[in-house]
């Protein structure tokens, strides 16, 4: 095979993350694309070769796989948001529990439980939090908010009928964008560091109708955005938007950053409900995107901890605490240590809001601040950040020698990586069940429950 060849093979399946295996008559080796679903007859290019692996991209689908259906969003294809919307819910969930499990007994030394997969309690306007971004869909064409563009870092898809969101969202960013136009207000453009609008972050309580609308600019131009205030507060809304702000971010690279916030209208938090507690959730706290799938991933991990009556817990990457405060009233004692210092006083103050006393957070990272605890742990529970567990951390925590441990993923491929140094430690996997909290998407959580073994 050559670079630039173009050929044409059948997806025999899709590996994690996004991996389809492309089967070429008369060639032994098969070639990787992305964002295919199993079955499909491709016609690819070529795109890179080395060490005798070969990728690809799809130029067009020649034959649809056998489960493909027509995707409910009219921006599935462009929109880079979404991979499987042209797969039935089933076929998604059965596809990324598999994907799972491949990769873990590839790992996993001895026998253990495969629970399979649960899925979201809402496969649509599941997602409590977006992220827009200011941008043109063409070079030099009319101003754009939305989603990237598949495989392009600059052009932006205008995406006001995205499925994964609540209806509330797309009339947002319609209301916003519309106003932006009239305004003759122009984006950000990162490559010469010019231009004021950078993104629209929308966040809205599943439980509680609560919105937050965060508007994101640079600092290089001034201008009144009493009249975007106006524009959102009249928009009919299922929900009740309960704060309007403005972000500064001047930062050169592509996130989205908070320099400093000003209130334009309400406050600058809302609140929402999980398992019967309630978060007071700030514009750049993390908090799990998906309300409901997150109840079914924490009573999972819940029903895998088992009894914590007089046990002390630690919470390892606790983020805003959210699993500390579902296990607390069953423990004597839980500790969470999160790097994310916002995230710490929020979890804090939604402890005394939840009238727990039992619960104590440390902000700093993992590897250091776990040395400045004074209790022991009875279970320990892990919920890193994508690229799992640094190794040095990973050590200190396996030395505590606890009988039990939960590691819950949102990177599957982590989780094996970091299931080599647990097991070489005394640890053994009991049994793991995956929780799908972003349908359409090529990402699912996990859960493993570990267990040390006799000596």
């Amino acid at each position: 095979m050559k670079k630039g060849q173009i050929m044409e093979g059948r997806i025999r399946k899709v590996v994690f993350p996004n991996k389809g295996i492309v089967e070429i008559e008369q060639e032994e080796k098969p070639v990787i694309v992305k964002n295919g679903i199993p079955g499909q007859k491709i016609r690819l290019s070529v795109s890179k070769v080395r060490k005798g692996k070969c990728e690809g991209r799809i130029i067009e689908v020649l034959e649809k796989g056998l489960e493909e259906i027509e995707p409910s969003c009219p921006h599935f294809g462009s929109c880079g948001g979404c991979t499987y919307q042209n797969l039935p819910y089933d076929s998604q969930i059965a596809m990324k529990a598999g994907q799972v499990k491949a990769l873990l007994d590839g790992v996993i030394r001895e026998d253990y439980v495969f629970e399979g997969i649960k899925g979201s309690p809402k496969a649509d306007a599941y997602r409590n939090k977006m992220e827009f971004t200011f941008g043109d869909e063409v070079k030099d064409g009319p101003l754009a908010l939305g989603l990237h563009r598949r495989g392009s870092f600059y052009d932006i898809v205008n995406v006001p009928e995205c499925r994964i969101v609540d209806g509330d969202f797309g009339k947002i960013l319609t209301g916003v964008l519309d106003y932006c136009r009239e305004q003759k207000l122009g984006f950000y453009r990162r490559m010469r560091h010019e231009g004021y609008l950078r993104h629209l972050l929308v966040r809205r309580g599943e439980k509680t109708g609560e919105i937050l609308v965060d508007l994101v600019t640079t600092t290089q131009e001034s201008h009144s955005l009493t009249g975007l205030v106006d524009v959102l507060l009249a928009l009919p809304l299922s929900g009740r938007i309960t704060g309007i702000l403005h972000t500064f971010n001047d930062s050169l690279a592509d996130v989205v950053q908070n320099d400093s916030t000003e209130i334009l209208y309400g406050q600058d938090y809302f609140y929402e409900e999980l398992l019967g507690l309630t978060f007071k959730i700030t514009p750049f706290s993390f908090f799990q995107t998906n309300s409901l799938g997150a109840e079914v991933l924490y009573e999972t991990a819940r029903s895998y901890i088992g009894e914590t009556k007089d046990k002390v817990i630690f919470d390892l990457y606790s983020g805003t605490g959210t699993i500390a405060q579902v296990l607390a009233p069953v423990a004597k004692k839980v500790i969470g240590i999160e790097i994310v210092e916002e995230a710490v006083e929020a979890a804090k103050q939604n402890a005394a809001m939840n009238g727990l006393s039992n619960c104590e957070f440390i902000a700093g990272d993992v590897l250091k601040a776990i040395d400045l605890v004074d209790d022991t742990p009875d279970l320990i529970v892990l919920d890193p950040p994508r690229d799992g567990i640094n190794p040095k951390a990973l050590r200190k925590i396996l030395d505590f020698g606890v009988e039990k441990m939960v590691y819950i993923s949102c990177k599957p491929t982590s989780l094996a990586r970091d299931l080599e140094m647990i097991q070489e430690c005394g640890y053994e996997v009991e049994k793991v069940c995956c929780v799908d909290m972003f349908p359409g998407t090529v990402h699912v959580e996990t859960v493993c429950l570990l267990s040390r073994k006799a000596q």
